[in-house]
């Protein structure tokens, strides 16, 4: 799953083959990736531990290894990856063999970072799936593609950095504690770190992560850098690789500085909040429903980030669900909205009007992943938000009050622009916009059948990533041993220390 997609992209790209060729054996390959995909998915076992273990030593000197797994907390970012790719290669026919190789290399780069268990190799993946995104945005992307790409490489490139610098850090404590290296995630989850240099990684770490998410008010190169990209590019960006923002914490993040995430857990939940609440806000204000849809991601990005910092079963169930339910629901409006422009050369949301009478097949689709994306009950989004809202008045009930509150402000703006573009007169733009053909169909089909799915019969994915998020939360509540002359400070979200 990782090398196939990685490899057919380098073969595009150093041999002389037709866009229509690429096309079609990027789609092949999508498709493989996906079957993969599913039998993991079904073979998955769910007790909580690691799965499809493969370890290789690759620098024995450094304790680096080529280390591989996947758990519950991982299994719905790598489902959600295999599932949604081969959309692209079906819908978008307009780009050149190299804008298909890059979509290959960012796909397995990806389900490189989900599945490593080794923090090197992680960072290695990471910084490899940064490289196709700069040049399908760079090379295929609108009029203002050079500055939202200079933006977007600044901020992740700052990001890549602090991360290098922490990761060198816990590699260190790991040897000065234990007299070996290593970098595996279940070794570093041992370690004992405290003072103002474990304070200071956590610190580079959570940056690293923020900006990926992105989490307010590390979020300034989204709209931008959504509007510009292609409108696969952004389906990448929004489905995909903001999730594995999340996912980096609650892999390599919780499990090593436990203390310092339970320590600054409001902190960094009321910048979810406040995230969702300003990107929802200015959501309402965007004219171009591409732009619109961008700060709507990011407030959905929110939401999910919150379920994590909430420390709780529940909000954690929540957000590792909702990684595939709005992955679905936004990520396939940002398709929408790409068909909506290709056929209307339009993106405004003034311009737009009577879909609806035009194109029933379309707009019925379009609904369906618009509730969900502001969480009807009934569909996907309604679960996952539903228990993250649950565990965060769990957490601190203003939390919960605010985070339920910035989901409504999601239904205003969401409903207000569904009521333009489908259903409002139509103009010389939209009169002869075209339905859904047979092939678009039976593509969508099967996600908007999953959105539904999910919504009415969540337990199969539930019953998959509960035990992981147990025991990552287990971690929070373990009592370390003190002597009995110390004082024992219990808070709960954090490890009993000495006071």
């Amino acid at each position: 799953m990782i090398f196939l997609p990685i490899l057919a992209g380098l073969v595009m790209l150093f041999f002389p083959i037709s866009k229509g060729i690429a096309r079609i054996a990027g789609f092949i390959v999508s498709i493989v990736i996906l079957v993969l995909g599913i039998e993991l998915f079904l073979g998955f076992s769910g007790t909580g531990t690691m799965e499809y273990v493969e370890q290789r030593s690759w620098i024995e000197s450094l304790g680096i290894s080529y280390s591989l797994g996947i758990d519950g907390i991982s299994l719905l970012v790598l489902f959600t990856c295999a599932v949604l790719f081969p959309i692209i290669f079906v819908v978008f026919s307009t780009r050149s063999k190299g804008y298909y190789a890059n979509l290959l290399i960012a796909q397995g780069a990806m389900l490189g970072a989900i599945c490593s268990t080794d923090i090197v190799l992680f960072y290695i993946f990471w910084e490899i799936m940064l490289l196709p995104i700069f040049f399908m945005i760079g090379l295929y992307g609108g009029e203002k593609r050079l500055p939202a790409t200079i933006k977007i490489t600044i901020y992740t490139i700052a990001g890549s950095l602090l991360m290098l610098a922490a990761l060198v850090y816990v590699g260190v404590s790991h040897h000065a504690q234990f007299g070996e290296w290593s970098f595996n995630i279940v070794d570093l989850g041992r370690l004992d770190l405290s003072g103002g240099f474990a304070v200071l990684a956590f610190i580079m770490f959570m940056l690293a992560f923020a900006i990926k998410i992105p989490l307010f008010p590390f979020h300034t190169w989204l709209p931008d850098a959504y509007t510009e990209a292609p409108t696969s590019t952004t389906f990448v960006l929004s489905a995909i690789m903001a999730k594995i923002g999340v996912y980096a914490v609650v892999r390599f993040v919780i499990p090593v500085f436990e203390i310092e995430f339970a320590r600054y857990a409001l902190i960094l939940s009321l910048s979810g909040v406040v995230g969702m609440m300003y990107c929802g806000l200015a959501a309402i204000a965007q004219k171009d429903i591409k732009r619109m849809l961008a700060f709507s991601s990011a407030s959905h990005m929110g939401i999910i980030a919150l379920g994590v910092f909430c420390m709780n079963v529940q909000a954690l169930t929540g957000s590792l669900f909702q990684i595939v339910a709005h992955a679905t629901s936004t990520g396939i409006l940002f398709l929408f909205v790409g068909l909506i422009e290709e056929r209307t050369q339009t993106r405004t949301i003034g311009d737009l009007g009577g879909i609806a009478y035009r194109a029933p097949i379309f707009a019925t689709f379009f609904a369906i992943a618009m509730l969900a994306s502001v969480g009807l009950p009934g569909t996907s989004g309604f679960i996952g938000e539903f228990l993250i809202i649950l565990g965060a008045v769990k957490f601190n009930i203003f939390v919960g009050a605010f985070a339920g509150t910035a989901i409504i402000i999601g239904v205003c703006y969401m409903l207000w622009m569904f009521q333009r573009v489908f259903f409002e007169t139509a103009n010389e733009r939209t009169e002869n916009f075209k339905d859904l053909n047979l092939v678009e169909t039976l593509t969508f089909l099967p996600v908007i059948l999953l959105i539904i799915f999910m919504g009415i019969y969540p337990q199969p994915f539930i019953d998959r990533i509960e035990p992981a998020a147990q025991q990552q939360i287990a971690k929070f509540y373990s009592i370390d041993q003190t002597d009995s002359t110390d004082t024992i400070v219990q808070t709960p979200g954090l490890k009993n220390h000495k006071n």
